[in-house]
């Protein structure tokens, strides 16, 4: 039982009860405008419509949506209870005079109808001549978190279901303030937008649960879409999984470089496609994608995947002074297209986390550590995020892909080498924008300034990224005793990672890895005791304490280990 206001004071209202009336109190509608100290747009922002407002199949009458997350059909209107206000506020007192009516840019405002008693599918008919119909839990997005000035508040609305519901528009008619809502029919009635979200956001793994859902007709393909993804994934995942019971862990696939091109004087970019194309191979993740190859002079290097798909992907790989191979085979006449050449395609994954929950996204990158973003930031702007790139190069003719790059418009910050211009890091982190996530990747100078200006500054290690292409491995030989191995000792060179000699030690399937340049946290073991010389950006600081990455890191002296 919960309190719904009502005029100067509350009544009790019952989530949980069926709900098969309410009265609309408020009809709202808003024009697409800039989001107080943002460059971006938002119709969230929506007032009071007093008498008949039109109803139309995309929605009401003069209302307008950010159409990459809001609108549409099957997003024509949106409805929030106006009693889970009061509990904002109680739960977050200090931004208690945000959490009012309209808050969350809803269309209807309703007192009894909420998320426990609304059901996928159900339709109602509002006034004389309007027919609606439920058909998606409201998916929260950043703006929320900046609507209401909260870090990380849109996880919560869907966590506690109170993110409010769509309808799609049935029958077409004129709806005001005062109209009674009716159930008219309701088909799948053990479906309430909780219990979708549940399965939605909290649940995701249960294989019954998602099949059933993908096949409820009067859900909205964004969430059904969503269902349906999830039983091919486990469905084709389960298949991996039995074929590793009799191969090796890591699957390796033929490609051909079909394509190369000199991006600048030192940057190669190549086409590589599968020679067997996978029908049911999994598709990228969005942007910061990288890929580990099997060169056919025996080194396996990873690189940032910077468009394409599973079959058929784009890269670019600079001619490092000091390569230990890998850049100097792919810049060699052996792997121009006519040679021919096949190359081992390994593991595509990406360490570069999803900032779902910002407001605004900054990218530093240097030279060809644009290639770890560049298909982020493509798609970011795709759906109307905020964000800005900061690039330092050589000089004008050391940009890669120089026609995507300038197509990104104004938010790119482009600094010349050649004519003086530096980029100044501590500037960026200390001027940051509310709610900010931060991405770097560039030579280890720029990576070294980036982490001094973010500790200066008090940055939220959780809120930045850093992702290295160049790692430095060597280091004081060390043993380390494997412990569920029997208790063997394996010695670790100065110019070898500890990674590469338990594989030399178990065979090279013993341990997972990725990236292999400490980024992802694929290789991640156990440190039962020593002390460990931790290198590499993917393990936060709690973790440290009993983990390390055998890429990257190295034990100093004796270490205990479990793999």
């Amino acid at each position: 039982m919960q309190t719904a206001q009502n005029g100067g004071h509350e009544e009790p209202v019952d989530f949980s009860s069926p709900c098969t009336t309410d009265v609309i109190l408020e009809v709202r509608t808003g024009r697409m405008k800039k989001m107080t100290g943002l460059e971006i747009e938002s119709g969230i922002d929506k007032t009071i419509r007093s008498g008949p407002v039109r109803v139309t199949r995309l929605g009401l009458e003069d209302d307008e949506h950010d159409l990459t997350f809001h609108g549409g059909v099957d997003k024509a209107i949106h409805g929030y209870c106006c009693s889970h206000y009061p509990d904002w506020r109680a739960e977050y007192p200090d931004a208690a005079d945000r959490f009012r009516r309209g808050g969350f840019g809803e269309n209807f405002v309703v007192r009894h109808m909420n998320e426990r008693n609304v059901c996928i599918g159900d339709i109602f008919s509002v006034g004389d001549e309007v027919l609606l119909q439920v058909s998606l839990p409201r998916q929260p997005c950043f703006k929320l978190n900046h609507r209401f000035r909260i870090k990380n508040f849109a996880p919560q609305t869907y966590r506690t279901s109170r993110t409010g519901w769509y309808y799609r528009v049935l029958r077409e008619g004129a709806v005001q303030a005062g109209d009674a809502i009716t159930l008219v029919e309701r088909p799948w009635p053990k479906w309430t937008i909780e219990r979708v979200q549940e399965f939605l956001h909290r649940n995701q793994d249960d294989l019954a649960m998602n099949e059933e859902l993908a096949a409820i007709e009067g859900m909205g393909e964004e969430s059904r879409g969503a269902f349906r993804a999830r039983v091919a994934k486990a469905k084709a995942r389960a298949k991996a999984r039995a074929g590793q019971l009799t191969g090796p862990k890591e699957q390796w696939r033929d490609f051909r470089i079909a394509d190369r091109k000199m991006e600048t004087p030192r940057i190669a970019s190549y086409i590589l496609e599968a020679v067997v194309p996978d029908s049911e191979a999994e598709p990228l993740a969005r942007g910061g994608t990288h890929v580990r190859l099997r060169l056919p002079n025996g080194l396996q290097r990873s690189y940032s995947i910077v468009s394409g798909d599973p079959n058929k992907f784009e890269l670019a790989v600079a001619l490092e002074p000091a390569s230990r191979g890998g850049s100097r085979w792919l810049h060699s006449s052996d792997a121009a297209p006519e040679a021919g050449a096949v190359i081992k395609v390994g593991r595509m994954t990406t360490d570069v986390p999803k900032a779902s929950s910002a407001s605004h996204l900054v990218f530093v990158a240097g030279g060809v550590g644009i290639t770890a973003f560049l298909d982020l930031i493509e798609k970011s702007l795709s759906i109307n995020l905020s964000l800005e790139l900061h690039y330092a190069v050589r000089s004008a003719e050391d940009v890669p892909f120089r026609e995507r790059i300038s197509a990104l418009g104004s938010v790119v910050h482009l600094y010349d080498g050649e004519k003086g211009q530096r980029m100044d890091i501590d500037e960026i982190v200390g001027t940051l924008k509310w709610n900010s996530q931060l991405y770097f990747c560039g030579p280890s100078r720029m990576m070294a300034a980036g982490r001094e200006a973010v500790a200066k500054h008090g940055v939220d290690e959780k809120e930045v990224h850093f992702e290295a292409f160049e790692a430095e491995i060597g280091g004081d030989p060390f043993e380390a005793q494997v412990a569920n191995r029997d208790g063997r000792v394996v010695w670790v060179g100065e110019e070898e990672t500890l990674l590469e000699a338990l594989k030399r030690e178990f065979g090279g399937d013993a341990m997972d890895s990725s990236c292999e340049v400490g980024n992802c946290g694929t290789c991640k073991i156990r440190v039962r005791s020593g002390r460990v010389d931790h290198r590499g950006t993917a393990l936060l600081k709690e973790e440290k304490d009993d983990a390390m990455l055998s890429c990257l890191s190295r034990g100093v002296g004796r270490i205990t280990i479990e793999i």
